[in-house]
Protein backbone atom coordinates (compact mmCIF):
# COMPACT_ATOMS: atom_id res chain seq x y z
CA UNK A 1 0.00 0.00 0.00
CA UNK A 2 1.39 3.35 -0.98
CA UNK A 3 1.75 6.21 1.46
CA UNK A 4 -0.96 8.15 -0.39
CA UNK A 5 -3.47 5.29 -0.11
CA UNK A 6 -2.65 4.87 3.57
CA UNK A 7 -3.36 8.57 4.22
CA UNK A 8 -6.63 8.34 2.24
CA UNK A 9 -7.79 5.36 4.30
CA UNK A 10 -7.00 7.14 7.55
CA UNK A 11 -9.02 10.15 6.38
CA UNK A 12 -11.97 7.93 5.46
CA UNK A 13 -11.83 6.20 8.83
CA UNK A 14 -11.72 9.57 10.58
CA UNK A 15 -14.72 10.77 8.56
CA UNK A 16 -16.70 7.65 9.49
CA UNK A 17 -15.84 8.16 13.16
CA UNK A 18 -16.94 11.80 12.96
CA UNK A 19 -20.23 10.87 11.28
CA UNK A 20 -20.88 8.12 13.84
CA UNK A 21 -20.14 10.50 16.71
CA UNK A 22 -22.55 13.02 15.22
CA UNK A 23 -25.30 10.43 14.85
CA UNK A 24 -24.81 9.32 18.46
CA UNK A 25 -24.96 12.91 19.70
CA UNK A 26 -28.12 13.67 17.69
CA UNK A 27 -29.79 10.49 18.95
CA UNK A 28 -28.79 11.36 22.52
CA UNK A 29 -30.22 14.87 22.25
CA UNK A 30 -33.44 13.46 20.75
CA UNK A 31 -33.78 11.01 23.64
CA UNK A 32 -33.23 13.76 26.19
CA UNK A 33 -35.81 16.04 24.53
CA UNK A 34 -38.33 13.17 24.36
CA UNK A 35 -37.74 12.33 28.00
CA UNK A 36 -38.25 15.95 29.03
CA UNK A 37 -41.50 16.18 27.06
CA UNK A 38 -42.75 12.95 28.66
CA UNK A 39 -41.78 14.16 32.13
CA UNK A 40 -43.50 17.51 31.61
CA UNK A 41 -46.64 15.79 30.31
CA UNK A 42 -46.68 13.34 33.21
CA UNK A 43 -46.16 16.18 35.68
CA UNK A 44 -49.01 18.16 34.14
CA UNK A 45 -51.34 15.19 34.12
CA UNK A 46 -50.44 14.10 37.65
CA UNK A 47 -51.25 17.63 38.82
CA UNK A 48 -54.98 17.41 37.98
CA UNK A 49 -57.05 18.93 40.79
CA UNK A 50 -60.29 17.12 41.60
CA UNK A 51 -62.76 19.62 43.10
CA UNK A 52 -65.71 19.00 45.38
CA UNK A 53 -68.37 18.71 42.71
CA UNK A 54 -71.42 20.87 43.22
CA UNK A 55 -74.77 19.13 43.56
CA UNK A 56 -76.38 20.51 40.43
CA UNK A 57 -80.17 20.45 40.16
CA UNK A 58 -82.27 19.01 37.36
CA UNK A 59 -80.12 18.75 34.25
CA UNK A 60 -82.11 18.51 31.08
CA UNK A 61 -79.83 18.26 28.07
CA UNK A 62 -76.32 19.26 27.09
CA UNK A 63 -75.17 22.36 28.93
CA UNK A 64 -78.39 23.35 30.68
CA UNK A 65 -79.93 22.92 34.12
CA UNK A 66 -83.21 23.67 35.78
CA UNK A 67 -86.79 23.77 34.59
CA UNK A 68 -87.06 24.59 30.85
CA UNK A 69 -90.43 26.22 31.61
CA UNK A 70 -88.99 28.59 34.22
CA UNK A 71 -90.07 32.24 33.81
CA UNK A 72 -86.46 33.46 33.51
CA UNK A 73 -83.81 32.07 31.19
CA UNK A 74 -80.16 32.93 31.84
CA UNK A 75 -77.64 32.21 29.10
CA UNK A 76 -74.02 32.51 30.20
CA UNK A 77 -71.35 33.17 27.56
CA UNK A 78 -68.08 32.04 29.09
CA UNK A 79 -64.47 31.06 28.43
CA UNK A 80 -62.82 28.37 30.56
CA UNK A 81 -59.52 30.31 30.48
CA UNK A 82 -61.15 33.53 31.69
CA UNK A 83 -60.32 34.62 35.26
CA UNK A 84 -63.55 36.62 35.61
CA UNK A 85 -65.51 33.55 34.47
CA UNK A 86 -63.74 31.53 37.13
CA UNK A 87 -64.74 34.19 39.70
CA UNK A 88 -68.40 33.90 38.67
CA UNK A 89 -68.16 30.11 38.89
CA UNK A 90 -66.51 30.17 42.32
CA UNK A 91 -68.36 33.05 43.96
CA UNK A 92 -71.75 33.55 42.33
CA UNK A 93 -73.07 30.55 40.41
CA UNK A 94 -73.88 28.34 43.40
CA UNK A 95 -75.90 31.14 45.02
CA UNK A 96 -77.84 31.71 41.79
CA UNK A 97 -78.60 28.00 41.64
CA UNK A 98 -79.71 27.77 45.26
CA UNK A 99 -81.85 30.90 45.15
CA UNK A 100 -83.34 30.72 41.67
CA UNK A 101 -82.62 27.54 39.70
CA UNK A 102 -83.65 25.05 42.39
CA UNK A 103 -86.81 27.06 43.06
CA UNK A 104 -87.90 26.69 39.45
CA UNK A 105 -87.59 30.40 38.68
CA UNK A 106 -84.52 30.21 36.40
CA UNK A 107 -83.51 27.93 33.57
CA UNK A 108 -79.72 28.18 33.13
CA UNK A 109 -77.81 27.65 29.88
CA UNK A 110 -74.03 27.60 29.47
CA UNK A 111 -72.61 28.72 26.10
CA UNK A 112 -68.94 28.76 25.15
CA UNK A 113 -67.45 31.99 23.87
CA UNK A 114 -63.65 31.50 23.66
CA UNK A 115 -62.41 35.08 23.36
CA UNK A 116 -58.95 34.45 24.83
CA UNK A 117 -57.93 32.31 21.85
CA UNK A 118 -57.84 35.48 19.75
CA UNK A 119 -54.79 36.67 21.69
CA UNK A 120 -52.54 33.65 21.06
CA UNK A 121 -51.69 30.92 18.61
CA UNK A 122 -52.84 28.29 21.10
CA UNK A 123 -56.52 27.38 21.00
CA UNK A 124 -56.85 26.16 24.58
CA UNK A 125 -60.21 27.85 25.14
CA UNK A 126 -61.65 26.19 22.05
CA UNK A 127 -60.21 22.80 22.99
CA UNK A 128 -61.61 23.06 26.52
CA UNK A 129 -65.02 24.04 25.15
CA UNK A 130 -65.04 21.09 22.75
CA UNK A 131 -64.02 18.79 25.60
CA UNK A 132 -66.91 20.07 27.71
CA UNK A 133 -69.37 19.28 24.90
CA UNK A 134 -67.87 15.79 24.66
CA UNK A 135 -68.44 15.35 28.40
CA UNK A 136 -72.03 16.54 27.91
CA UNK A 137 -72.45 13.72 25.42
CA UNK A 138 -72.04 11.39 28.43
CA UNK A 139 -74.27 13.60 30.66
CA UNK A 140 -71.30 14.89 32.67
CA UNK A 141 -71.05 18.47 31.43
CA UNK A 142 -71.42 20.22 34.76
CA UNK A 143 -68.87 18.05 36.56
CA UNK A 144 -66.42 18.56 33.70
CA UNK A 145 -67.19 22.30 33.83
CA UNK A 146 -66.12 22.27 37.51
CA UNK A 147 -62.98 20.31 36.66
CA UNK A 148 -61.97 22.81 33.98
CA UNK A 149 -62.23 25.81 36.27
CA UNK A 150 -60.47 23.95 39.10
CA UNK A 151 -57.54 23.23 36.78
CA UNK A 152 -57.22 26.63 35.13
CA UNK A 153 -53.55 27.64 35.44
CA UNK A 154 -53.68 30.88 33.47
CA UNK A 155 -54.14 32.16 29.96
CA UNK A 156 -52.42 29.98 27.35
CA UNK A 157 -50.28 28.38 30.03
CA UNK A 158 -50.97 24.75 29.18
CA UNK A 159 -54.09 24.38 31.33
CA UNK A 160 -56.06 22.60 28.63
CA UNK A 161 -53.72 20.45 26.59
CA UNK A 162 -55.20 17.28 25.11
CA UNK A 163 -53.30 15.18 27.68
CA UNK A 164 -54.70 17.17 30.61
CA UNK A 165 -58.23 17.15 29.23
CA UNK A 166 -58.08 13.39 28.76
CA UNK A 167 -56.75 13.03 32.30
CA UNK A 168 -59.70 15.09 33.56
CA UNK A 169 -62.05 12.81 31.65
CA UNK A 170 -60.40 9.83 33.34
CA UNK A 171 -61.15 11.26 36.78
CA UNK A 172 -64.85 11.22 35.81
CA UNK A 173 -64.48 7.73 34.33
CA UNK A 174 -65.74 8.88 30.95
CA UNK A 175 -65.52 6.14 28.35
CA UNK A 176 -63.24 6.01 25.30
CA UNK A 177 -65.74 7.85 23.12
CA UNK A 178 -64.60 11.05 24.86
CA UNK A 179 -61.15 10.83 23.26
CA UNK A 180 -62.64 10.12 19.84
CA UNK A 181 -65.08 12.98 20.24
CA UNK A 182 -62.33 15.43 21.21
CA UNK A 183 -59.90 14.19 18.57
CA UNK A 184 -62.35 14.67 15.72
CA UNK A 185 -63.63 18.03 17.07
CA UNK A 186 -67.13 16.61 16.89
CA UNK A 187 -68.86 19.68 18.32
CA UNK A 188 -67.01 22.40 16.45
CA UNK A 189 -70.23 23.43 14.67
CA UNK A 190 -72.04 23.73 18.01
CA UNK A 191 -69.22 25.89 19.36
CA UNK A 192 -69.47 28.15 16.32
CA UNK A 193 -73.23 28.43 16.83
CA UNK A 194 -72.68 29.58 20.43
CA UNK A 195 -70.11 32.12 19.28
CA UNK A 196 -72.33 33.41 16.47
CA UNK A 197 -75.26 33.79 18.84
CA UNK A 198 -73.08 35.72 21.28
CA UNK A 199 -71.82 38.02 18.55
CA UNK A 200 -75.39 38.66 17.36
CA UNK A 201 -76.52 39.85 20.80
CA UNK A 202 -73.44 42.01 21.37
CA UNK A 203 -71.18 39.77 23.45
CA UNK A 204 -67.52 40.77 23.13
CA UNK A 205 -66.13 39.79 26.53
CA UNK A 206 -66.65 37.09 29.11
CA UNK A 207 -68.53 36.38 31.18
CA UNK A 208 -71.62 37.91 29.61
CA UNK A 209 -75.21 36.91 30.27
CA UNK A 210 -78.56 37.12 28.57
CA UNK A 211 -81.23 37.38 31.26
CA UNK A 212 -84.53 37.00 29.43
CA UNK A 213 -82.86 38.62 26.46
CA UNK A 214 -81.20 41.49 28.36
CA UNK A 215 -77.41 41.59 28.00
CA UNK A 216 -75.55 41.82 31.29
CA UNK A 217 -71.75 42.01 31.07
CA UNK A 218 -69.36 41.13 33.88
CA UNK A 219 -68.78 38.78 36.81
CA UNK A 220 -70.98 40.53 39.34
CA UNK A 221 -71.22 39.36 42.94
CA UNK A 222 -74.43 37.55 43.77
CA UNK A 223 -76.18 40.59 45.29
CA UNK A 224 -75.90 42.57 42.05
CA UNK A 225 -76.79 39.57 39.93
CA UNK A 226 -79.88 38.95 42.05
CA UNK A 227 -81.13 42.46 41.27
CA UNK A 228 -81.08 41.66 37.55
CA UNK A 229 -82.89 38.36 38.08
CA UNK A 230 -85.52 39.88 40.36
CA UNK A 231 -86.15 42.61 37.79
CA UNK A 232 -86.66 39.98 35.09
CA UNK A 233 -89.05 38.04 37.34
CA UNK A 234 -91.03 41.21 38.07
CA UNK A 235 -91.34 41.99 34.36
CA UNK A 236 -92.68 38.49 33.69
CA UNK A 237 -95.23 38.77 36.50
CA UNK A 238 -96.46 42.10 35.17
Amino acid sequence: MSKREEIRQRRQQQQRRTILTGVILIAGVALIVTALVILRTQAAVSGIVVPDYYDYPQQTQGTTMGDPNAPVVIEEFSDFQCSACEFFHDETLAQVIESYVKTGEVFFVYRSFPVIDARAARKESQTAALASYCAAEQDRFWEFHDLLFANRIGENAGSFTIARLEAMADTLELDASFERCLGEERYLDLLREDMELGAQVGVNSTPSFLINGKLVVGAYPFEQFAIEIDQALAEVEN
